[in-house]
């Protein structure tokens, strides 16, 4: 049987009482993940476990790759069954990891079964899990119905096909799903592939060969993805860059345009100039920024030519940009312009930093304004949970806080709410006991509801 029971991360009766009587069956508003809108509308039955447990999860093939697992049983030719096998074997060991609580989790709440993930099970867990799969006829939909969750926000570029988003509609699932915007792949100027993502925003909408006509295809993308109602953005940097002039980011557009590389000053002008006005243009548009800084893109070259991106080999970079996203929102804010806006940060070192320079641009209207966001990525874990509610509690607003998200390519990342619930309740909890905060239960549990679900939705305008 699992060793996660019923209380599990729940340290103290308090703490239990506030996850079982409010947390836990609030609804979930996932609004920031990598799932694909072609697999929620085709709603395919799944054939057996690994389709939906392992199939594109970089989180578990990084674990694997750890451990020293051959390529060829994580995205090789080996077939399924031997990859899940390779999976468990790994996972029985990872004491520690929240994969290890979050896959325990996972087999549970999805396929009715409680044996332990290890080596010595593999095959129980194999059959079992596939035979449920067979007998229930699992799909897309049923995970995410299943799971209650109301909204889901994918992350969409600017030239992606938006039809599928009216044809799920059309479907009449219990849940939403809603593109957020995003245009990574027209501001990473220096990309291998970039005139071929240039030219296809220009399909969609005219020809590109100023900075004047690139901000026009752009903002009639957005217009296209808020008829399908999109009411989010996200921006994705190692680091916020200077605002440069508008003519340089012209000038290092017409460059590569006309077939020449930009250098790394180019690439930073471009990106700098661009985030501006992207984040000008969503303020117009009154739809919200996620912005997530700190990620140290495809370290491993060998292997981002063999396997391309979003493959596992990101980390975690160094790169301290407090002062320019100082200056980048001190600008937006001067002109009246900058948008509702929620900062990811993936290094650790630098959250009371960013919680401090969000704290200089609140405004009326809006709670939480500014937010912090919820720990994501290598920090989407116990410890950097803890961490995020610690420094988000010590210089911002608990209350005020848009709650967790899932930043997943799988349907069955949905646990993670309630890992970042339990861990939310044990940490009220655990302040209530000693002494630190009210107890009255009434006002504590409206609290951990708008963390929950109620602040999003308000954030959003859902």
């Amino acid at each position: 049987m699992s060793y996660i029971k019923n209380d599990f991360l729940l340290t103290n009766n308090t703490a239990k009482e506030l996850y079982f009587s409010y947390a836990k069956d609030m609804p979930i508003f996932d609004y920031h993940c990598h799932l694909s809108e072609y697999q929620i509308l085709e709603n395919k039955p799944f054939n057996d476990i690994f389709e939906i447990w392992l199939a594109g999860d970089h989180y578990k093939w990084r674990l694997m790759r750890n451990y020293g697992v051959d390529e060829e049983y994580i995205t090789g030719n080996k077939s399924n069954k031997e990859k899940f096998v390779a999976y468990c074997t790994v996972l029985g060991t990872a004491f520690g990891n929240p994969l290890y609580h979050w896959s325990q989790v996972e087999l549970k709440e999805y396929f009715d079964c409680e044996l332990e993930i290890n080596a010595k099970n593999a095959q129980k867990i194999w059959d079992e899990c596939n035979e449920y799969i067979k007998k229930n006829n699992i799909t897309p939909s049923s995970l995410i119905e299943g799971s209650s969750v109301t909204h889901v926000f994918t992350t969409n570029e600017v030239f992606d096909n938006l039809d599928v988003f009216e044809k799920i509609k059309e479907k009449g699932y219990k849940f939403s799903v809603i593109p957020a915007f995003r245009a990574d792949k027209i501001m990473n100027i220096e990309a291998k592939g970039y005139l071929t993502f240039l030219g296809k925003l220009e399909a969609l909408t005219n020809k590109i060969t100023s900075i004047d006509e690139l901000e026009s295809a752009l903002e009639n993308r957005l217009k296209a993805f808020l008829s399908v109602g999109a009411r989010a953005s996200d921006i994705a940097l190692e680091s916020v860059y200077k605002v440069y002039d508008r003519e340089e980011a012209n000038e290092v557009l017409k460059k590569v345009i006309n077939g020449n590389l930009p250098t790394q000053r180019d690439s930073e002008i471009f990106k700098g100039y661009l985030t501006y006005y992207l984040m000008k243009l969503y303020a117009k548009y009154d739809i919200a920024t996620e912005l997530h800084i700190g990620a140290m893109r495809n370290n491993n070259a060998v292997m981002l030519e063999r396997l391309g991106l979003d493959t596992g080999f990101d980390s975690i970079s160094d790169t301290n940009s407090i002062s320019m996203l100082s200056r980048l929102m001190d600008k937006l804010n001067s002109e009246g312009l900058l948008p509702k806006l929620i900062i990811f940060n993936l290094n650790p070192k630098m959250n009371a930093e960013i919680m401090a320079i969000i704290g200089c641009f609140q405004g009326s209207g809006v709670r939480g304004r500014i937010q912090y966001g919820p720990a994501w990525w290598f920090l989407d874990n116990k410890i950097g949970m803890e961490k995020h509610l610690q420094d988000l509690c010590a210089t911002g607003h608990l209350g005020a806080f848009v709650g967790m998200l899932t930043d997943s390519r799988s349907l069955i990342s949905y646990p993670r709410h309630h890992y970042f619930r339990r861990i939310l309740c044990n940490y009220l909890g655990t302040l209530i006991e000693n002494g630190e905060m009210t107890s009255d239960m009434e006002l504590v549990s409206s609290v951990i509801k708008d963390i929950c679900y109620n602040n999003a939705i308000a954030y959003f305008k859902i």
